[in-house]
């Protein structure tokens, strides 16, 4: 995510390590690196990428000297991970308007300000997504953008919490390089965005990101890494306790796909450069400027593939880049260390999901949300002039917000009165009001064929993108419109993870809650077999059934639900044969009740990301956009909820376009889903869903549930 590149003072509170006198003049004489103050009693943050400054001090100050460190002195210290935030805040549902109390940093701030406790020589980082996510951050960015000089709320918490450095997340750039530029204080050199006299307000914290480039200067668009200098208790040789200071190098890498998921946003203007090869050029400066640690901050999962410059996630051949000493990584929404986890990126070779290694580097990721705090603890020694790493001493988890017994940590009461009035004017505006529904809008059963939240939101997309076509694209009047959505919300992170509109009143939360991001809309021209080759790749949503098994067998697979796109219009129908592999499910795909011309042509309403090549949907990589809007998805959805007034089940969230191949299993085809909802299946037409109890034990809400593909 995007952070100010404006530094601050950050180590240990001035009553656990008072200041020593001269101790700032000390610090002046170590390296060129630039000093940058905040108002706490903390010793200063030495930067990366040397800047020149004018000394502040007369020139007759003496020069202190860095006390000697006798060989073999011994600290302990741990970094401490969030990633993913995404604005999460409060533990609060801005959908639901209820407490929410399984995510959200207040909670988080409980585990920091315990670790903290436990390990008083501490580093605090956050690995990005960390501006982005929720009503609250749309509200900020889009609805009452804020003003240069407000600092963005979810900074404000992190400011309080006294984070050391953070790394900047694909969602970072949703919004636009401005709002990036002003909400984390820079002064980007990039097309796009204005000069300013003086940096907006923003976080006390330095930003790293080295593999996204400015395409004006052909410099990085941020910092590439930080030097942060921290004042440690270590233990010297003859059991004296010493105070003494460590340099703590981080570095941050983002994917480089955000050049086609936000490419409206990024176009010209920016260039990706690999992240191992910036590892590579960048750490052994990172040690010649003097880090004694090199931390990477790496905002992508684990992918052992192949690697190029442009893969998503790098983490797995980043971690082989000689120097590291530590790995913080996010993106993919997961825990790590798990022993437990079944995760195909946790049980890759040279992957420890037990140690919470990667090729031997301590790794960690802190799932989403705030759900968890990532801990590496290590053992530093110092030998031949420098603190090395024992790795005998090495501990990695990560801790969560919920306890053994399901209760959850008690929140910061700190948090909620620096957001309190942020928080209340998004609740303001998630109510206003803008029609009403005389049905449930649901995805608890999408996966199995209800489209009773999906079809209000094709309907929008195909209305606008054939209204726009009408006015200003004649040359496309006679190609047919449909559109495609996907339920974002499908019970990822458990039984509350559900879209759910209730009968009665629609307000603007509950469009939030149908379209879940701040995607824009996108208009594509493509043919018949584009059309069966999306559908196969959105098919991978579920699991090859063998219906000779008789044993259970999961039908939905590991494939995310945002990628689960599918059509809801009479027009278009087809089945989804899941006894077949992948690339070979689609059958009898028909247009106006005929087979589908693999020839002919047609334009679908989608988004950006999509459109863009998010997803690696087959030919739809941003070559076939004919349409590229500004207005958001979310917006149009109000805007057609306002004119049609009354969202009637018949009309609008019922036209199921797809079925499964009806098929006799041996055994049972299993599911899950939200706990007592088989009513809303039912109500919805799917009359082959079957409950096999309300509570799966794992923990997250979720029941089992069995569908029966044979009707």
């Amino acid at each position: 995510m995007s952070y100010f590149e404006t530094t601050r003072l950050n180590t240990l509170s001035a009553k656990t390590f008072p200041l020593k006198k001269g101790y700032l003049a000390l610090l002046m004489s170590l390296g060129t690196a630039a000093l940058t103050g905040c108002n706490d009693s903390n010793p200063p943050v030495i930067t990366s990428n040397p800047i020149t400054t004018t000394p502040t001090t007369p020139p007759t100050t003496p020069v202190v000297t860095q006390p000697t460190i006798a060989a073999n002195t011994k600290a302990s210290i741990a970094l401490l991970e969030t990633t993913d935030i995404h604005t999460n805040i409060m533990s609060y549902d801005y959908f639901k308007l209820t407490e929410d109390k399984s995510l959200g940093l207040e909670r988080t701030a409980t585990l920091i300000n315990n670790a903290r406790k436990e390990f008083p020589n501490n580093v605090l980082l956050d690995d990005g997504d960390t501006i982005q996510g929720t009503a609250l951050s749309d509200y900020q960015a889009q609805v009452k953008p804020i003003d240069c000089s407000q600092t963005l709320g979810v900074y404000k918490v992190m400011n309080y919490l006294k984070f050391d450095a953070g790394n900047i997340g694909n969602h970072e750039f949703n919004y636009g390089l401005p709002f990036l530029n002003q909400v984390t204080g820079s002064n980007l050199n990039v097309d796009g965005v204005t000069p300013t006299a003086t940096p907006c307000a923003g976080p006390n914290f330095p930003l790293a990101l080295a593999n996204i480039f400015s395409a004006r200067t052909q410099a990085p668009l941020f910092k590439p890494y930080q030097i942060i200098t921290k004042t440690f208790s270590a233990t010297a040789p003859n059991g004296s306790t010493v105070q003494v200071p460590v340099k703590i190098g981080v570095i941050g890498f983002t994917p480089p796909t955000i050049l086609a998921w936000d490419k409206r946003w990024l176009d010209g203007k920016v260039y990706t450069q690999g992240v191992v090869e910036m590892a590579q050029k960048y750490i052994p400066e990172m040690r010649a400027n003097g880090a004694d640690l090199v931390v990477v901050m790496s905002h992508g999962g684990l992918d052992n593939s192949t690697y190029t410059p442009t893969i998503e996630n790098g983490s797995w051949h980043l971690s082989k880049v000689p120097g590291v000493d530590a790995l913080l990584i996010g993106h993919s929404h997961q825990i790590f260390p798990d022993a437990n986890s079944t995760v195909p990126q946790f049980n890759l070779p040279g992957v420890d999901k037990v140690k919470g290694t990667v090729n031997g580097v301590p790794t960690v990721m802190a799932n989403y949300w705030g759900k968890h705090l990532g801990v590496i603890k290590l053992d530093l020694v110092y030998t031949n002039g420098k603190w090395t790493v024992d790795s005998s001493g090495t501990k990695v988890e990560a801790r969560s917000i919920q306890n053994a017994d399901k209760t959850y940590v008690d929140v910061d009461a700190n948090v909620a009165p620096l957001v309190a009035a942020e928080h209340a004017a998004t609740i303001n505006y998630v109510k206003t009001p803008i029609g009403s529904t005389d049905f449930n809008m649901t995805s608890y059963f999408a996966d199995v064929g209800d489209v009773s939240a999906i079809e209000i939101v094709n309907q929008a997309q195909a209305k606008y993108v054939s209204d726009y076509i009408s006015a200003n694209l004649p040359q496309y009047q006679n190609v047919p419109v449909l559109s495609v959505s996907a339920p974002f919300k499908s019970g990822f992170a458990g039984g509350s993870d559900f879209t759910d509109v209730a009968q009665g009143n629609v307000a603007i939360n509950n469009a939030a809650d149908l379209y879940l991001y701040p995607n824009t809309i996108y208009a594509v021209k493509v043919q018949g077999s584009d059309i069966k080759n999306w559908l196969e790749t959105a098919a991978k949503r579920f699991n090859q059934i063998d219906p000779n098994l008789k044993t259970a067998q999961a039908l939905v697979s590991s494939y995310p639900g945002y990628n689960f796109d599918m059509f809801s219009s009479p027009d278009i129908r087809y089945e989804i044969d899941v006894t077949q592999p992948l690339n070979s499910r689609i059958k009898n795909l028909t247009y106006k009740g005929a087979p589908i011309d693999p020839n002919a042509s047609f334009i679908i309403a989608t988004n950006n990301y999509r459109a863009s090549g998010g997803g690696s949907f087959p030919g739809i990589d941003g070559t076939k956009t004919i349409y590229a809007s500004p207005d958001a998805n979310r917006d149009v959805l109000i805007n057609y909820v306002k004119t049609i007034k009354n969202i009637k089940q018949a009309t609008n969230g019922s036209d199921r376009s797809w079925r499964f191949t009806k098929i006799k299993t041996a055994g049972p085809v299993t599911f899950k889903s939200a706990p007592n909802k088989l009513s809303l299946a039912q109500s919805a037409g799917l009359t082959n869903i079957s409950v096999i109890n309300n509570d799966d034990g794992a923990g997250k809400g979720l029941a089992d549930y069995a569908i029966d593909l044979s009707k």
